[in-house]
């Protein structure tokens, strides 16, 4: 009796150190060509949308950052004339809003509409350029997972390719090669789709965020510029 549980025991044992040595590298390489082609795709795809991603929130984050007192400072200089010291100010800010407000004062002494047209003009090529490359992590989000059911269908092409050539005799072995492709395909695309796609979303938010902030500064300027004299 003692010696059957020893036995089972070194059975499960071994059993549990095989799932163990289990790791997703060796799911890739028994995958077969086609699903390491994939892989690799994806793994590309992850790492082009985290650069993205990473550049771009640093990248909104210093363009969010504006100094509480930056518009009473403008209309301080405004009010007094000092149109030069306004516009030093924005210069040394270096932000959307600081640049927007800058191509305000530049305007001044012409009709409010062209100071207007001047910000919203300028306030387009902001937003451009907050969201250079966003664009870049939608299409990962929708091309991802679909690389992964590509995968799919090819890991399972190769199954059904070696049933037919089993010659009735199937072994699961043989199958292997197809399964593993069309399983671990499917998931790094979800994955990697799953990934670009909320760090898609997190960017859209915080750029949302800017232009709202934008868009309250430049009108305040604008009320600014109507207050009577």
């Amino acid at each position: 009796m003692i010696s059957f549980f020893q036995e089972n025991a070194a059975v499960i044992e071994d059993s549990i150190s095989e799932e163990k040595t289990l790791s997703i590298y060796k799911l890739i390489m028994d995958g077969g060509l086609g699903g390491q082609i994939i892989i690799a795709i994806l793994f590309v795809l992850l790492a082009v949308a985290l650069y993205i991603y990473f550049e771009r929130i640093f990248a909104i984050k210093a363009a969010s950052k504006v100094d509480k007192n930056f518009m009473n400072q403008i209309k301080d200089y405004v009010s007094n004339g000092k149109l030069e010291s306004a516009n030093a100010l924005c210069n040394s800010k270096n932000t959307p809003t600081a640049r927007l407000i800058s191509k305000g004062i530049s305007r001044i002494g012409k009709p409010l509409e062209d100071i207007n047209t001047a910000i919203e003009t300028t306030g387009k090529l902001e937003i451009y350029e907050l969201e250079k490359n966003v664009s870049v992590l939608a299409t990962v989000a929708g091309a991802a997972p679909m690389i992964g059911f590509l995968g799919t269908v090819i890991g399972m092409i190769v199954a059904i390719h070696e049933i037919a050539n089993a010659g009735g005799q199937i072994d699961i072995k043989m199958l292997s090669d197809g399964l593993y492709t069309a399983m671990t395909t499917t998931v790094a695309g979800l994955i990697v789709g799953i990934i670009a796609y909320i760090t898609y979303n997190h960017l859209v938010v915080r750029t949302n965020k800017v232009v709202y902030q934008m868009e309250a500064k430049s009108v305040e300027f604008l009320d600014l510029l109507n207050e009577p004299v």
